[in-house]
């Protein structure tokens, strides 16, 4: 089950969400906020899953006040402004729901917030990758990796602050041992993680300080995915 709260200047909104929520299986709304000060004094006494977060609202700005959070907490920005959409997503909200929006936009955002938090909770069980390589047993952090890239009958595995370890291994092999919900191949030669995508952009990916190129048989994938 998530625990939920909704932060919305407009009680109306509220209760949309409110009433959304009761129809919604998975979720518990614990709690409704018409501003942000009372919700930092909240959360450290009762910890939460998810935030409903309205994003234009008096004083804080929605987004400034999420980003200000130390936990990691999920968030669906809920506005009646577009332009924040772009915004939204770059501090990786679960979804982004424009007002009004109907019970079904509603239900697929919650779903991906369960869904979110199932695959949280197998990452935190089962977090690491194995792999032989010069003639050691490595054990590799799946959050350690920044990308695999394919190199003929070998594959490297680069990590973030360490040197890169290369192994005879294909890459339909790799990929069968990595998470789906955490990694996607975006090109013959590159499986990259999907929370370290910084942005796409004419036909490339950006990971740290590369630039991968997206490949044209996993363009649908990619768009379909992220």
């Amino acid at each position: 089950m998530i625990k939920a709260i909704a932060i919305d200047d407009e009680p109306l909104a509220l209760k949309v969400t409110e009433h959304f929520c009761r129809q919604a299986e998975g979720i518990s709304l614990e709690r409704t906020f018409t501003g942000t000060a009372e919700v930092l004094k909240y959360l450290k006494k009762f910890p939460v899953d998810l935030i409903f977060l309205d994003i234009q609202m008096p004083g804080k700005n929605g987004i400034d006040f999420y980003k200000q959070l130390e936990n990691d907490i999920m968030v669906i920005f809920t506005t009646a402004y577009s332009e924040y959409a772009v915004e939204g997503f770059n501090v990786n909200a679960v979804d982004y729901l424009l007002k009004p929006f109907s019970t079904e936009r509603f239900m697929t955002a919650v779903d991906k917030a369960i869904k979110l938090k199932k695959t949280r909770q197998r990452a935190a069980e089962h977090n690491h990758l194995l792999i032989r390589a010069d003639y050691k047993l490595h054990r590799i952090a799946f959050e350690d990796i920044q990308l695999i890239e394919g190199l003929d009958d070998y594959i490297r595995i680069h990590l973030k602050d360490k040197s890169p370890i290369t192994t005879r291994l294909s890459m339909k092999s790799i990929l069968e041992k990595l998470p789906p919900e955490l990694f996607i191949r975006v090109h013959r030669s590159y499986i990259v993680p999907l929370k370290k995508v910084k942005t796409i952009y004419n036909k490339t990916i950006q990971i740290d300080d590369f630039v991968i190129p997206i490949g044209e048989t996993y363009k649908d994938e990619i768009n379909k995915t992220l």
